[in-house]
């Protein structure tokens, strides 16, 4: 019973996501501009950026929001900004986060995405320093809880969880 339940809440998960992700691409060009200048504004106005010495965001790709004035804000603040690059083995891929320097460094990897080159700095979790990290996260749907359905590859489920 429980892996029937399991794969209901996959399908409606997947059913979720492409709803709302054939919404987004149809948004026009001034509705993506005025959603990036909106939460742009937002995330740069808010104390929890103000207060991060780390950021771990993400280069924007596809029909997501542009973060890159986000990220040239903490970069010239002198912010840590730490972007996700997705590990090259196909059987055991996974997301680890390398420094960047200027959103110059970064280059097509996963699909696609931008990535920082192999090499950089990783990002390690220090728990006395948990409070001054602030961490972005795309995905193609969020609620009002704060649930995030991602897009299926589950790289930051098994980020967080490790």
């Amino acid at each position: 019973m429980d892996k029937i339940r399991a794969e209901q809440r996959k399908t409606d998960k997947a059913e979720i996501r492409r709803r709302v992700m054939a919404h987004r691409e149809a948004l026009s060009d001034a509705e993506r501009e005025r959603a990036k200048i909106l939460l742009t504004e937002r995330i740069l106005g808010h104390q929890w950026f103000y207060r991060s010495d780390t950021l771990l965001g993400f280069a924007s790709y596809g029909s997501e929001i542009d973060t890159s004035e986000i990220l040239k804000e903490a970069l010239r603040l002198g912010k840590r900004v730490y972007l996700p690059r997705v590990t090259e083995k196909p059987e055991n891929r996974a997301m680890i986060f390398l420094q960047v320097h200027s959103l110059s460094e970064l280059q097509p990897g996963y699909r696609g995405i931008p990535e920082p080159k192999s090499g950089a700095e990783a990002y390690e979790y220090r728990e006395h320093e948990a409070e001054q990290v602030l961490m972005l996260m795309p995905g193609a749907v969020f609620d009002s809880f704060r649930n995030r359905i991602g897009y299926g590859a589950g790289f930051y489920d098994r980020y967080l969880a490790d």
